[in-house]
């Protein structure tokens, strides 16, 4: 049975802005670009700001090297909080990736948040000499010793991580598509992160989103350690804009592009139109009011302590992206739970 909301609300909710890194432009503008909309999020009063890593395929997330561009990005910007969504920790050394958060915490003033997660391509893993197939072996493996080295303690070798990093024991976020993987967060006290999207297993094709990650939720909860309070990360596809028609516009480009890397790789989307790819890919499309009506339907997006939304796969053009973050922030958000901190202030008029 599905818990109640009240179970994991909480008085305020938090409001994250998601990048892939998608820009139809040249790699080094993409990252510039990316940068631009996480400080016009933190104008406009997002609490966090989630960076994707993907390896070799420009089309899938544009960043291999997330420590490299968060702490670019957190030369630029104050306050907002700055989160991996997720490093593959499979492909990583994990003393290093333990070494660089350490560093970036330090020059972030404390503001990073740490996801992991198994994903990538089988390709991907190759040129990285892991078997795809023992990813899971791998990845518990690397993530145990990053928090061994987090937690302070001596390394199998006897050294010390340096700079120390305890904070961040306390910050680590799973990404997962299943039951166990939920479980697995919450025996650990850690942060639960559920994608936009995900695949539909064979005999539930018709299944929605909430259907799939209410059950993770309930699993994640139900192993949290009594007394640890819950963290339950959102991710939703949005793109809002002032214009209905406008919006499923820019909609259709987007998406249709993405129905066709599906389809070549052997993966069909029933339905041609915009409406059939925006429910297929689990989008959430149109002015205000349009979003807010679905969102507020999405009976797993009400039980999270965070709300993350993303534009990909619509990856509309820079300048809406800019308009939708703020039309998130003044007209979205505080229908759902999320209203502007005291820290925050709105740098530009509405």
């Amino acid at each position: 049975m599905t818990l109640a909301k009240s179970e994991t609300a909480t008085a305020r909710k938090r409001l994250g802005f998601f990048t892939r890194l998608l820009d139809d432009v040249s790699p080094g503008e993409r990252y510039r670009l990316a940068a631009e909309q996480i400080g016009h999020a933190e104008a406009f009063g997002f609490d966090s700001a989630w960076i994707a890593q993907h390896h070799f395929h420009p089309e899938e997330g544009g960043l291999p090297s997330p420590s490299v561009f968060l702490g670019y990005v957190a030369a630029r910007t104050e306050r907002i909080r700055l989160g991996t969504g997720v490093i593959t920790l499979p492909m990583e050394n994990p003393i290093r990736v333990a070494e660089d958060a350490a560093v970036l915490e330090l020059l972030s003033n404390g503001r990073l948040e740490v996801g992991f997660g198994t994903g990538g391509t089988r390709e991907s893993f190759e040129e990285f000499g892991i078997d795809s197939a023992t990813r899971g072996e791998v990845y518990a493996r690397n993530l145990a010793l990053v928090r061994t080295a987090w937690a302070g303690k001596a390394l199998p070798s006897g050294n010390m991580l340096y700079p120390p990093a305890p904070t961040l024991i306390d910050r680590v976020w799973l990404a997962t598509f299943s039951v166990g993987g939920a479980e697995l967060a919450g025996r650990s006290g850690d942060g639960l992160m559920l994608s936009r999207t995900q695949p539909r297993p064979a005999d539930r094709l018709d299944a929605t989103l909430p259907d799939l990650q209410n059950p993770l939720i309930d699993a994640y909860l139900a192993a949290l350690p009594k007394g640890r309070a819950p963290r339950i990360l959102g991710s939703r596809s949005l793109f809002v804009a002032e214009s209905r028609k406008e919006a499923l516009r820019l909609a259709d480009i987007g998406l249709t592009r993405v129905a066709a890397r599906f389809a070549e790789a052997g993966h069909r989307i029933p339905g041609t139109s915009v409406h059939d790819l925006i429910r297929a890919l689990d989008s959430h499309v149109g002015t205000p009011d349009d979003v807010i009506a679905s969102l507020k339907a999405d009976d797993a997006l009400a039980r999270t302590t965070d709300l993350t939304f993303q534009v990909h796969s619509i990856d509309p053009p820079h300048t809406d992206i800019l308009r939708s973050i703020e039309l998130i922030a003044t007209h979205v958000a505080p229908t759902l739970g999320w209203h502007r901190s005291e820290a925050g202030h709105l740098a530009a008029a509405e």
